[in-house]
């Protein structure tokens, strides 16, 4: 089979039976494609470890980082294990391709009182009772107190959220749904939106929506929207000029271990797939207990 013809069965493959995100998708079919300049034949099978060499060298030429390096690997021995798995190739000649381990870099971590002075400030700002402001606040609270990602949170509709049992119906990566609860706080702030920030947002759509948070014109609001939003108001609490929403995840598990929780319990709250991603969490709450030792012990 034609290697373009072959990518493309691969990305609907990916798609339609193990559903990963468009994101994803996207970054296969970006890697995928490089490689394509790189192995001009034109059938699949006639792919080999040297030409897979080539490409990984020609990337490093190029000044990729560690970590594109890492993932292109990753997405060409993924691809060919299917090529081998649907018989389009004898062998696969990616079991032999080594590529630089992937540099793990510790993710941006507010303290506990920034959070706290940050969110107590937008309480104040939306309880002038300005819908976007009132929005604005639910989406902080709802971020740092359940957890979740901005594309799992964007998607929320009313129903998802039970106040009562301060829970979250979310749908995570590959499509799983898992429950995640949230405190007070933000219960607080999802009901203030619901009672006087919605319906306001709501009335300047020309359709209704089941979408829990709403956009200016009263649609379902988007990533870009919440990026905006937490930049603005997280930057200067972590001192970084770009911070999106995944800022407040990383400060949400950091805080959880810090205060005692179960590994496992974090990663179910996170919706790891796998315990060795929650992990880089007990990496960062030591390091901020080995920076608090040498600040404050007279014998650091």
């Amino acid at each position: 089979m034609r290697y373009r013809d072959a990518v493309a069965d691969f990305l609907a493959h990916l798609e339609q039976v193990r559903r990963l995100s468009p994101a994803t998708v996207r970054a296969y079919r970006s890697d995928l494609n490089d490689l394509g300049e790189v192995a001009t034949h034109a059938d699949v099978a006639d792919i080999d470890l040297e030409t897979l060499r080539e490409w990984l060298w020609r990337a490093t030429q190029r000044g990729d980082a560690r970590s594109t390096l890492a993932r292109r690997a990753a997405a060409a021995r993924s691809f060919f294990g299917w090529a081998r798995e649907t018989d389009l190739i004898a062998v696969d000649p990616s079991l032999r391709l080594v590529a630089p381990k992937r540099s793990r870099t510790l993710p941006v971590v507010a303290s506990q009182d920034g959070v706290r002075s940050l969110l107590d400030e937008q309480r104040a700002v939306a309880a002038s009772g300005d819908p976007i402001a009132l929005r604005d606040h639910a989406a902080l609270e709802l971020l740092y107190g359940a957890g979740m990602r901005v594309s799992e949170m964007c998607g929320l509709d009313r129903d998802d959220v039970d106040l009562d049992r301060r829970t979250a119906r979310v749908l995570g990566k590959g499509s799983k749904e898992r429950v995640v609860p949230f405190g007070a706080p933000a219960a607080d702030a999802v009901g203030a939106y619901l009672t006087r920030g919605r319906p306001a947002l709501q009335a300047r759509a020309e359709t209704a929506t089941p979408a829990l948070l709403l956009g200016a014109r009263g649609a379902r609001i988007g990533p870009r929207t919440v990026y905006a939003v937490v930049a603005r108001v997280l930057g200067p609490v972590v001192g970084a000029d770009t911070v999106g929403p995944h800022a407040l995840r990383h400060s949400a598990a950091t805080h959880l271990l810090d205060g005692g929780a179960d590994l496992r319990a974090v990663q179910e709250i996170l919706g790891h797939a796998s315990l060795g991603t929650t992990q880089i969490y007990t990496h960062v709450s030591s390091e901020r207990l080995v920076s608090t030792y040498r600040l404050a012990h007279p014998r650091a």
